[in-house]
């Protein structure tokens, strides 16, 4: 339970930080509304790296997406099918793995992308929910090495 909320927690803390320091990230398609942010994967503790199975490291980056349907109370996250590549200024293409995380209601996806410094990643994502939602999401990121 702890840990369930210790990942819940770091994504809401890097999601207000990203949201304070640029626009805030989202895309509404209809009653969804699909929030995204990228970050360096050092922002993430080691002991939630551990737990999700995620590679901290100076060069590797981490996508969240969460999809919340605002048709119903509570804006509830819903379980998505999210494919995608993320690519850079020089074309060189990375398929993104999403694993989906569930902790009580909420739900994400995260998936890592490799990365140098200073580079520009340019995602390209295609989202499903069911016959509701069948929708691209293109955003791109700076990302530093720390």
């Amino acid at each position: 339970m702890l840990r369930q909320l210790s990942l819940a927690l770091v994504f809401a803390a890097l999601t207000l930080i990203n949201a304070s320091v640029h626009a805030e990230q989202k895309q509404v398609v209809g009653q969804f509304e699909i929030h995204y942010i990228a970050l360096d994967s050092t922002f993430i503790t080691p002991e939630v790296a551990s737990t999700y199975g995620i590679k901290r490291s100076r060069y590797n980056g981490l996508v969240n997406i969460t999809v919340l349907d605002t048709r119903q109370d509570g804006n509830p996250a819903v379980a998505v099918d999210i494919k995608g590549f993320a690519k850079n200024l020089l074309d060189a293409r990375a398929e993104l793995e999403f694993k989906e995380i569930r902790e009580g209601q909420a739900i994400y996806y995260i998936a890592q992308v490799p990365f140098r410094d200073e580079e520009v990643i340019h995602f390209n994502l295609a989202i499903r929910h069911d016959n509701e939602l069948n929708t691209s999401l293109k955003f791109k990121q700076k990302f530093y090495v720390n």
